[in-house]
C-alpha cells in the first residue's frame, strides 16, 4: 500500500466526503483536492495532478465519462468511481471512459482504501497492457515498412530478397539510422509516383 499517494475526492454528499477525507487523511495518504461536484474536472486534475481520483456522484452522466476519456487520452490516471448506478451498460461506458475500477455502492471511509489498491493495480495492469501493445504496433508498421522498402528495390533495381534487406541494412548502419528511417526514406523516393 502506497500511502503517500496524492488524492482528488470527488463526492457530491458533503458529510460523507468529510468522513471519506478524514479516513484518507489518518490513513497518510495526501488528500490534494475535495470537490463536491465533477464540473471543471479537466481542470483540476492538469492543475493537482493527482495520482488517483476518487469519484462518488449520486448521478454520474455522460459529461463526466466524457470529461474522464479525455484524462485517459491526454493524461492516464487511476480513477475509483463509487456509483448505485449497477447497470451493466454504464459500467462498460465508465470502464471504456477510464475507470479503473468501478464500485457499484456508496464510498466509505472502510471500503475507501482497498478501493484505491483495486484501482492502482487495474490501472498499472492496463498501462502495461497499453504499452506492450503499442510496442507490437510499432513493431508491426516497422516491418510493413522495411517489407514494402525491399520490394521496391527489388522491383526497381532488381535485386534478390536477401540483396534487398542487405542494402537496407547496410544503409542504415552507414547513416546510423534505423532499418524504419532508411526504408521510408526509400519509399518515398521509389514509390510508384515519386
Amino acid at each position: 500500500m502506497n500511502k503517500s499517494l496524492g488524492i482528488m475526492l470527488v463526492d457530491d454528499h458533503p458529510e460523507r466526503a468529510e468522513m471519506v477525507c478524514a479516513q484518507l487523511r489518518s490513513a497518510g495518504y495526501r488528500l490534494l483536492a475535495q470537490l463536491n461536484s465533477a464540473e471543471g474536472l479537466l481542470l483540476h486534475v492538469e492543475r493537482h495532478r493527482p495520482d488517483i481520483v476518487l469519484i462518488d456522484i449520486e448521478s454520474p452522466d455522460r459529461d463526466i465519462l466524457e470529461s474522464l476519456a479525455i484524462i485517459n487520452r491526454q493524461n492516464p490516471t487511476p480513477v475509483a468511481m463509487f456509483s448505485p448506478r449497477g447497470d451493466a451498460g454504464f459500467i462498460a461506458r465508465a470502464v471504456e471512459a477510464g475507470v479503473s475500477a468501478y464500485m457499484a455502492e456508496g464510498i466509505s471511509a472502510e471500503r475507501v482504501a482497498p478501493a484505491i489498491e483495486i484501482a492502482m493495480a487495474q490501472f498499472r495492469s492496463y498501462q502495461q497492457l497499453r504499452q506492450s501493445l503499442e510496442r507490437t504496433r510499432q513493431q508491426l508498421d516497422e516491418r510493413k515498412a522495411i517489407e514494402r522498402a525491399k520490394g521496391l528495390l527489388m522491383a526497381k533495381k532488381n535485386l534478390s530478397e536477401e540483396a534487398a534487406h542487405k542494402t537496407l541494412r547496410n544503409l542504415a548502419m552507414s547513416s546510423n539510422s534505423t532499418m524504419r528511417v532508411v526504408a521510408e526514406r526509400i519509399i518515398q523516393h521509389l514509390q510508384p509516383g515519386n
